[in-house]
């Protein structure tokens, strides 16, 4: 059906006969009417992303053949590497003293300014903010942050040297809810919505509307969305609290990222009567596993056991790898209450203090969790690999298991370290048992079992290493909260062998399963992860250099991966890991047939963790559908390319908003810790740096901060995109991405969600190069400024420049270079490493 739908589209469109249309022209020009009508619009993006069409002014679609009649009087947009529109031509005529200009679709992005820049649909993920229309704040309407906007785009280029645009139209607005705080000015109710999305407070009402008090968290619903001619005016939807209230901060974050709330009534009666079903038998048709030899081991938090490990040798010396994971759609059945809630969240959200569930607690944390000594049902794959680990067979089936025992990752590198197995680390935190302990309470089968997980799984991360998998040296800081979710302190969380004993059976059993449903010949949902675009490799390459590395070409992995390697402990290992990620895609769900490029697999899918993805749920479902096919019980799967790939978006999105919620309130609370701070020194690391000043994560506290150029000393600084580094040309002070900096908290609003930096001098440690200087600028050093100089001059730009840096940068996966979307360790109720 797809490729009927591909081949009438380039046949209609490159018709003599065809004049340039939109998409939605096109569905209707095809007979096309509603999820018809939507695929249709969804296929014409992705021809246009492969080169087999264009967009043209107006978003209007043309075809690739530059003699067609259709490209005939169209002034041509300026296209990106995608093809689509990303700025003027420069042939834009004049009429009445106005530019008619090009007209572009894009999210629209503000600054505290009132200005605004917009992404054109389309733009690659890894291209870098230059290819932004700039929108004044008079031109800009009404339109916020977020909402998806048609301009007129300028022949004449403005600010900061980008093309100029004018919003005519809201295609979309991403939301009519935002949060802040109310107050109360001149007789009238206000609220100052958080992150500065509004430059001027939004009036709500008569004072005391709903109740609301001063410094109140407030939601709003937008009624007149603000513009350069008239304020914006809102009403109280719902009061959070005192904004210094306990928990406030959490559900500031879940409405502004509108994340769900309760399960609905008939999704818990759904999960009710699915419980009440089971009763631990083992129905036919379900492998009987349940004398195997099975463990868990998971954070000591967790609740949701949601993968189990098997392991032995066979007679002809090979290893048998079970990989067990919690039966999810025996519970889930398609187009159930529990099945439409479960899509439309797609992925449990892990906040700092809290976890919004894809699936209610009855499901994921008691009948699919893999609790021990248990009946619990299981998609099992069974692994059968050589002795190097070389894969050799996957079979894949629904099965009943019974765990033996239920490791936490500490006791199992407690075993590790009793055998001998791994060298002591001084660094880590004793604990309770101790390692004796651990050992003693093992029956030898299972003793036998956590022996030879460890001997398989360093053959296989070896075996990855091999054939060119990249793998980041970036500490994972996180933050430690009080028993009122305030921040109490932080701590590095270390990837040990447990942990990367299970990483590794996970990766093998994704793979596995990937290939098995690709040499089936069906479409499904991939983890993709795109190799960088090739100037973006050449940029780090050049970047590589500068910095004393000798290197032909990092395009080549495994030349990248040696770099990586040969930097561990290195005062430049900051800098290369850091400018390593920025060159890099970020992963995706999506049927296409590609790879995973950091894993260096050419096939590969999330199939481990389907109580909190729902992409691991349409795996199963499929790989169901498949052996009942094979099995002559059942017809071949099918699956639509269009649906998929609005599934995947879908997800992809979804799993993006959960990032985000994280992300920012983790930022809250950091800000809330700092807030009372002002003054006080810590050694931290430049993240990013930009024409306009530089980016510093905290090493030991991961806040990061803004240091505006103005304030890094007296001095003249050129900024040089390719070493990724800012210069004085008069004192020789040099700041590069990746340095050991000491800074000190300078400035911190909450509500703005911004932290200032002061510049004290250098940081000993890893990345502390010869390049930088000692010499401390921008104030008296370790004390804290006086309350005048609280509120810098430079703070504005400081703002401004955060916005316009916003977004840049890549990303090999959603949280790590193996396979995306894992919680923070140490997450309540629990995480996984996967």
């Amino acid at each position: 059906m797809d490729d009927e739908l591909r081949s009438a589209i380039l046949s209609y469109t490159s018709n003599p006969a065809y004049r340039a249309v939109k998409p939605k022209v096109i569905a209707e020009r095809l007979g096309l009417e509603g999820d018809a009508a939507v695929n249709c619009k969804k296929l014409v993006k992705k021809l246009i992303r492969e080169g087999e069409l264009e967009y043209g002014p107006n978003h209007l679609v043309i075809p690739i053949d530059p003699e067609h009649p259709a490209r005939t009087n169209l002034m041509p947009a300026v296209t990106g590497e995608s093809g689509h529109p990303v700025a003027d031509s420069g042939q834009a005529t004049s009429d009445s003293r106005r530019d008619r200009g090009n007209y572009v679709v894009g999210t629209l992005r503000r600054i505290s300014s009132g200005d605004a820049f917009v992404r054109p649909e389309g733009t690659p993920a890894s291209a870098e903010r230059d290819l932004d229309i700039f929108v004044p704040g008079r031109q800009s309407g009404d339109a916020a942050s977020g909402d998806v906007v048609r301009l007129a785009v300028s022949s004449r280029p403005g600010a900061y040297g980008k093309p100029t645009g004018k919003v005519v139209d809201i295609v979309e607005r991403a939301t009519n809810v935002f949060v802040g705080t109310y107050l109360e000015e001149a007789g009238s109710a206000l609220v100052e919505v958080d992150g500065k999305v509004f430059g001027q407070p939004i009036y709500v009402g008569d004072p005391g509307a709903k109740g609301a008090k001063e410094s109140d968290k407030v939601v709003i619903e937008m009624v007149r969305f603000p513009s350069q001619v008239r304020d914006g005016e809102g009403v109280i939807s719902r009061i959070l609290g005192d904004r210094s209230a306990p928990g406030v901060d959490t559900l500031s974050i879940k409405y502004e990222f509108n994340l769900p709330g309760d399960f609905p009534e008939e999704v818990l009666e759904d999960a009710r009567q699915q419980a009440a079903k089971f009763d631990e038998s083992i129905p036919e048709g379900r492998r009987d596993l349940t004398g195997e030899v099975i463990v868990t081991i998971d954070p000591l938090t967790a609740r949701d056991f949601d993968d189990a490990i098997s392991l032995k040798k066979l007679d002809n010396g090979h290893w048998e790898l079970g990989v067990h994971i919690a039966d999810v759609s025996h519970f889930v059945v398609p187009k159930s209450a529990l099945d439409r809630e479960a899509y439309d969240r797609a992925t449990s959200v892990y906040l700092p203090d809290e976890v919004i569930p894809m699936l209610p607690e009855i499901i994921s944390n008691n009948l699919a969790s893999l609790q021990p000594d248990r009946v619990r049902y299981a998609v099992t794959a069974l692994l059968e690999m050589s002795p190097e680990g070389m894969p050799i067979n996957c079979e894949v089936f629904k099965s009943a298991i019974k765990s033996r025992r239920r490791f936490t990752y500490e006791e199992v590198d407690l075993y590790l370290l009793a055998k001998g197995l791994v060298s002591a680390d001084p660094s880590r935190a004793t604990s309770s048992p101790t390692a004796a302990d651990v050992v003693s309470t093992l029956s030898p089968e299972v003793d036998r079992l956590l022996a030879d997980m460890f001997e398989l799984a360093m053959k296989l991360r070896k075996r990855r290493f091999d054939r060119g998998a990249l793998e980041l040296s970036m500490p994972e800081v996180q933050i430690d909260l009080d028993k009122d979710g305030r921040v109490s302190g932080a701590h590095v969380e270390k990837n040990t062998e447990s942990h990367q004993v299970i990483e590794e059976f996970m990766l093998a059993a994704n793979i596995a399963v990937a290939t098995k449903l690709a040499d089936s010949g069906l479409l499904f949902l991939r983890r993709i992860h795109g190799s960088p675009d090739p100037r973006k490799s050449r940029a780090l390459t050049e970047f590589i250099r500068s910095l004393g590395i000798p290197v032909e070409n990092l395009q080549d992995r495994f030349e990248l991966q040696q770099v990586l390697d040969r930097v561990k402990g290195d005062p430049r290992q900051h800098a290369v890991n850091f400018s390593t990620l920025r060159s890099m895609q970020k992963a995706i769900y999506s049927p296409e047939e590609e790879g995973h490029y950091a894993l260096a697999a050419d096939c590969y899918c999330h199939f481990t963790s389907p109580i909190r993805r729902y992409p691991d749920l349409t795996i199963h479902r499929l790989i169901d559908a498949l052996n009942h096919h094979q099995a002559g019980t059942g017809p071949k799967p099918v699956n639509e390319m269009s649906q998929l790939l609005l599934e995947g978006d879908h997800c992809s999105e979804r799993e993006q908003r959960a990032s985000g919620a994280e992300r920012e309130l983790k930022k809250m609370k950091l800000l809330n810790y700092l807030s009372d701070k002002v003054g006080t020194e810590m050694d931290g690391v430049i993240t990013g740096v930009e024409k306009f000043g530089v980016f510093i994560m905290g090493r030991d506290m991961p806040a990061e901060g803004f240091i505006h150029i103005t304030a890094l000393g007296d001095d003249f600084y050129q900024f040089d995109r390719a070493s990724h580094s800012i210069a004085g040309k008069r004192e020789g002070n040099t700041f590069r991405l990746g340095d050991a900096v000491r800074v000190a908290v300078a400035n911190v609003d909450v509500d703005a969600r911004e932290l200032d930096f002061r510049y004290l001098g250098r940081a000993k440690g890893p990345g502390a190069g010869k390049h930088a200087q000692e010499k401390s600028a921008g104030g008296r050093k370790g004390r804290p400024l006086p309350p005048e100089k609280k509120r810098r001059p430079s703070q504005g730009k400081n703002r401004q420049a955060r916005e316009r840096s916003a977004g840049a940068g890549g990303n090999m996966d959603s949280q790590s270079p193996a396979s995306g979307n894992k919680p923070p360790r140490g997450k309540k109720p629990g995480k996984k490493r996967r």
